[in-house]
């Protein structure tokens, strides 16, 4: 055990660190070369918010003066096209769109666009008021509302560029990771699931005591917090994460934090469960004291029987706008094999209760009864039966799985109540009776949906303990925006197919 003083007003207090055994992943050249410049990124999205200033300021002048009279009736129209260039992304920069932690995750990126456009309106009522000018209104709203618009799809075509590097192995921060064992194990694999995030663990620190395998490729060393950073910028992280509190106390903590000062390396703290997301989670400073409030899930209330509606109102307009469909895939499906056009399958809904889940038929007539001599391939490792080449189904069933479309059916069980558009997957009583107790009544809380966090994270490609895990982390961290960003992310993945078979 290594011990250390700080003088913290006057009074010398100790610093304990604990015997460490240290775990670091070698680092890998070609590796190094995949970093991302973040700031480069960034640079990026400025000079396009610059051109986006400028366009549609000229824009919504000629627009309201047109081609003819560009610069309408007095200078005031000048000014705000050579303003508008630099005044926008300084809106932007003001709101925080561009710092680093948004840059290739979440929604607030793009919240903060929409909120630098109120901003940018605010500035042109007080710049009209203060230079006596009069601006066009009409002028005002075409061109905040062009600059939100076209800041909005630079961004979001940014970052799926950004996130296609990401894909290929790039990775925008090195990440470097202390705490105990589960911790680590814990949050590593959080991070591994969200490439997205653009985090790349490059070394991990484990407390002395956790188990570790023979054989792995790292070195073991006796450590102490200054050996500990000299790794970590051994291994080029950019990035300390602390995970839990079950390694550095209070204080070690606060010695971190100063060692890191100065260094370019930035500290994280990942709370115990990283299973509950943002929303959730809210700093509560009490005398001083930084306490972290864990609320409670938003099941109740205005926005989740607001949901419900929506919900009904979703599916009743689907089921119309998409008549046609059905009619074309109801006589695909019965022309392709003798059967009914619908499978009917009881499934476990809403606090436990059954119900009958409708979907197209995929499968030759009498499939079930073959599934008995198929068990031994299945490729899954839950209760569900998968097959990527499972001989029972049809072509056509094979082409409506790929698409997600044998799951349209669905949008009448929404209406009946029994299930929503969003949600977890609607589960087997087999897979139900496979749950411990408090799992179960977590996960069967809210509706099962026609897709959810499981559509949109690989489908049949995930294991049984992925699918659950996913399942209980909408339970936990359900918001409208969770919703929002689910929908977006099944438009993608029903189109790219991948996991669906």
């Amino acid at each position: 055990m290594i011990s250390d003083e700080v003088n913290l007003t006057g009074v010398a207090v100790p610093i304990t660190t604990h015997a460490l055994r240290l775990r670091v992943v070698p680092s890998v050249d070609h590796e190094r070369g995949r970093q991302i410049s973040s700031l480069l990124w960034r640079g990026g999205l400025l000079v396009a918010d610059v051109l986006i200033g400028s366009v549609a300021a000229l824009l919504a002048v000629v627009e309201r003066f047109g081609v003819t009279q560009p610069l309408g009736p007095s200078p005031t129209y000048v000014a705000l096209i050579v303003i508008a260039p630099l005044a926008w992304p300084a809106m932007l920069a003001v709101n925080g769109t561009y710092d680093d932690h948004r840059l290739s995750h979440g929604t607030s990126e793009f919240g903060r666009i929409a909120n630098g456009g109120l901003w940018m309106l605010a500035l042109l009522v007080v710049l009209s008021y203060v230079s006596h000018s009069d601006i066009s209104r009409q002028v005002a709203a075409v061109g905040v509302s062009a600059m939100v618009g076209l800041s909005l799809a630079a961004h979001l075509t940014g970052r799926l560029l950004l996130h296609r590097r990401i894909r290929v192995g790039g990775s925008i921060h090195r990440a470097f990771v202390i705490g105990s064992g589960d911790e680590v194990r814990g949050l590593v694999d959080h991070i591994g699931r969200l490439p997205q995030s653009g985090l790349r663990v490059v070394g991990v620190c484990l407390a002395e005591g956790t188990d570790g395998s023979a054989g792995e490729p790292y070195a073991l060393h006796r450590s102490s917090i200054t050996e500990i950073l000299e790794e970590a910028r051994s291994a080029a992280a950019d990035t300390v994460v602390v995970a839990g509190s079950g390694l550095l106390s209070g204080l070690e903590l606060r010695r971190l934090s100063w060692d890191l000062e100065g260094t370019g390396i930035r500290l994280l703290v990942a709370p115990g469960g990283t299973e509950l997301a943002g929303p959730r989670l809210v700093i509560r400073p009490i005398g001083g004291l930084p306490l972290l409030d864990v609320q409670a899930p938003g099941l109740h209330g205005p926005t989740w029987w607001l949901k419900s509606v929506l919900d009904r109102l979703f599916a009743a307009a689907g089921s119309v706008v998409l008549s046609p469909l059905f009619a074309a895939i109801a006589l695909a499906v019965r022309l392709s094999s003798p059967g009914p056009v619908l499978y009917r399958q009881s499934r476990v809904g809403l606090n436990g209760r059954e119900f009958t889940l409708l979907k197209f038929r995929t499968m030759y007539e009498g499939a079930d009864r073959d599934l008995a001599t198929l068990a031994e391939l299945n490729e899954h490792d839950g209760p569900l039966f998968k097959m990527r080449r499972d001989p029972r189904v049809t072509p056509v069933g094979r082409f409506l799985r790929r698409y997600s479309l044998d799951e349209l059916p669905q949008l009448w069980n929404v209406m009946t109540g029994t299930m929503s558009v969003i949600g977890p997957r609607p589960p087997l009583a087999s897979e139900v009776d496979r749950y411990p107790g408090d799992l179960r009544r977590r996960r069967l809380l809210v509706r099962p949906g026609i897709t959810g966090l499981w559509q949109v994270s690989g489908r049949s490609d995930l294991s049984w303990d992925e699918t659950v895990r996913l399942d209980l982390q909408y339970v936990e961290n359900w918001s409208v925006f969770l919703d929002a960003a689910v929908m977006w992310k099944t438009l993608r993945a029903v189109v790219s197919g991948r996991g669906a078979y």
